[in-house]
């Protein structure tokens, strides 16, 4: 007999229905990983809202301009798609109380939305819950939220009927603040974007001051975006400062020149698949894009705004049988129109105000999780919370020694080429290092190097959907040196692909700091340090040597390694001496990484 299904208060189920398709998913929000939302079921079904109330209802289904109610036999198809989750959810333990049904603008202007939730009613018991545009733009922002850690930008949402722009920003403690205008939305989704495209186009005849439509549907739509941002009132010099006190550092004050656009919803998401496509040809060197993760994907304007590109890469996908990595059929056919949005928010928004753009996951179903989490919840960093459960005993000594290993003073010549990236100097990435140092020890001795560099793509942390790519690849990097950097060559070729998601300098100092870690690793096996017996520790200075024969000056690091009462071993006397060697073999000219890298002088002591 079948064990009835225990609850699990902590398991919500989302049904975000769409415009472009009605997403199912089911998340735990346990501690310690709550503020990562990890999702224990997802599905969609493809049914477009949208497209269904265009739809004529003869035997030929094509499309008409007149808008009509949401037809009976898709108010059928979505009630058993609803009655299956109902099913899945009581599976998986759900508590009716924790399942949500959002509707956003498809069902919000569908002619028959109240027969249409009363159906739904009717048959689950589950009432509709339908976003207003201003709440459907807050809950985005939302999204964007929980998608990255300390936000700061504008923050767009394109769904299938709808696009909204608002501004986000996390400060301290979890708040999160968005414009108190709320959020701006206008009827540019891309399935209805795609639909006044085609009717301007249809019209053939220019206007009387002589231009099309086409032009007239830009402008316009150039002028409210534009409207739309000023009413906003995006507090500048509030970002700046959120940025500048940030205790967190590394990665947040290197950004302080980057203006950020924050971008979801599917439409957008297509895009930069598209944009992850055009990475081999702008390479040339025919290698894919090594991180298959939309979330964090981030690229400079002028590359977000190269539409060419991107048509090009999508029309060559259509006249082969090659499918786009990411975007659906129904999507690389919208891709036309996301890229007109494209151009008018480029146009509408000043350069100086955007100048970057990052793709996110999180949207109507993350947001509306996510403001559910407390805010000591919402204010956790989420790579800490991501590698918390793989911390050995003594983290935090493991933590210090990574830190001791990175110079806190500039180089003599105090240039970028040499001095360590600022991404090394937060203290979130040297804490998770510190976390995942022993985190894939189990694994047989010749696939370590291996698992470690496709840990944050493919391994332990892939499915941890609030880190950017440089995080990805620079823990990685570190990773895989830690473990010796051993690889076959399929491998070698992903190693290659990573480092061009870092700077050169970063790629360096990755190498450096796999190699310290492995030094730490093999003092201490059990990532346990015995209470006051410490076994070594870590101190760095620069220096200006001149070379005798071109009188050429080289700045090197000094990393002195002193010897605890607790390693007097022979045995581990030879282990530091042979990674002393290694940590100054890394630093060799001919080991550096495109012409970067620090000479290297190791002393024990």
């Amino acid at each position: 007999m079948t064990e009835p299904t225990t609850t699990n208060p902590n398991f919500y189920g989302i049904v975000d229905m769409g415009s472009n398709g009605i997403r199912f998913s089911i998340t735990d929000l346990s501690p310690p990983t709550a503020r990562l939302l990890p999702t224990v079921y997802q599905s969609r079904a493809a049914i477009s809202l949208y497209d269904a109330q265009f739809s004529s209802q003869t035997e030929t289904k094509s499309q008409t301009k007149t808008r009509g109610p949401i037809p009976e036999t898709t108010i059928a198809q979505v009630l058993d798609h609803l009655r299956h989750f109902q099913s899945t959810c009581s599976d998986f333990g759900v508590r009716a109380t924790n399942i949500h049904v959002l509707a956003t603008e498809a069902t919000r202007t569908a002619p028959n939305a109240a027969a249409f939730c009363g159906a739904i009613r009717a048959h689950t018991g589950w009432e509709v819950r339908l976003l207003t545009k201003e709440e459907e733009g807050r809950i985005g922002a939302l999204g964007v939220a929980s998608s990255s850690a300390r936000v700061a930008g504008i923050a767009m949402d394109l769904g299938g009927g709808s696009t909204q722009i608002t501004w986000v920003v996390e400060g301290d403690g979890g708040e999160v603040r968005t414009s108190p205008r709320g959020a701006f939305s206008f009827p540019y989704g891309a399935a209805a974007l795609s639909r006044l495209l085609q009717e301007a186009e249809a019209e053939t005849k220019s206007s009387d001051d002589g231009t099309t439509a086409l032009e007239a549907l830009k402008a316009e739509m150039t002028r409210q975006f534009q409207t739309a941002y000023r009413e906003l009132e995006v507090p500048d010099p509030l970002l700046l400062q959120l940025l500048q006190t940030s205790p967190k550092g590394g990665r947040q004050q290197q950004q302080q020149q980057q203006r950020s656009l924050y971008l979801c919803g599917g439409g957008f998401r297509g895009w930069g698949y598209v944009l992850m496509k055009t990475y081999s040809d702008k390479t040339g060197e025919g290698e894919a894009y090594p991180i298959p993760i939309i979330n964090g994907f981030r690229v400079p304007r002028a590359e977000f705004h190269d539409t060419a590109a991107v048509l090009q890469e999508v029309a060559g996908a259509d006249t082969t049988t090659t499918k786009i990595y990411g975007v659906s059929r129904r999507r690389a056919a919208q891709i036309p129109a996301v890229a007109f949005l494209v151009n008018v928010i480029m146009d509408a928004l000043p350069a100086e105000t955007i100048t970057h753009i990052q793709f996110c996951q999180g949207g109507v179903r993350e947001g509306f999780l996510y403001d559910r989490l407390p805010p000591a919840v919402r204010a956790q960093d989420p790579l800490l919370a991501a590698t918390q459960p793989y911390a050995p005993p003594s983290a935090e000594v493991l933590h210090d020694l990574l830190r001791a290993a990175l110079p806190g003073t500039p180089s003599p010549r105090d240039t970028d080429s040499f001095n360590v990236p600022r991404s090394f100097l937060a203290t979130n990435l040297l804490a998770a290092l510190a976390n995942l140092l022993f985190a894939h020890a189990k694994v047989p001795r010749e696939s370590r190097a291996a698992a470690a560099l496709h840990s944050t793509a493919t391994g332990i942390l892939a499915a941890t959907n609030c880190l950017s790519h440089v995080e990805r690849a620079l823990i990685a990097l570190v990773l895989c040196e830690r473990w010796d950097g051993e690889l076959a060559p399929t491998d070698e070729g992903y190693q290659r692909q990573l480092v061009r998601c870092v700077s050169r300098e970063e790629a360096w100092w990755c190498r450096y700091l796999g190699r310290v870690a492995a030094l730490v690793g093999d003092v201490y096996p059990a990532g346990r340090e015995p209470e006051g017996r410490w076994r070594v520790r870590f101190e760095t200075e620069w220096s200006a040597v001149e070379k005798t024969k071109n009188h050429e000056v080289r700045d090197v690091l000094h990393l002195t390694v002193r010897r605890g009462d607790a390693a007097t071993t022979s045995m581990l006397q030879e282990i530091l001496t042979d990674r002393a060697d290694g940590l100054e073999k890394v630093g060799k000219k001919k080991n550096w990484v495109h012409g970067r890298g620090v000479k290297v002088q190791v002393t024990i002591v």
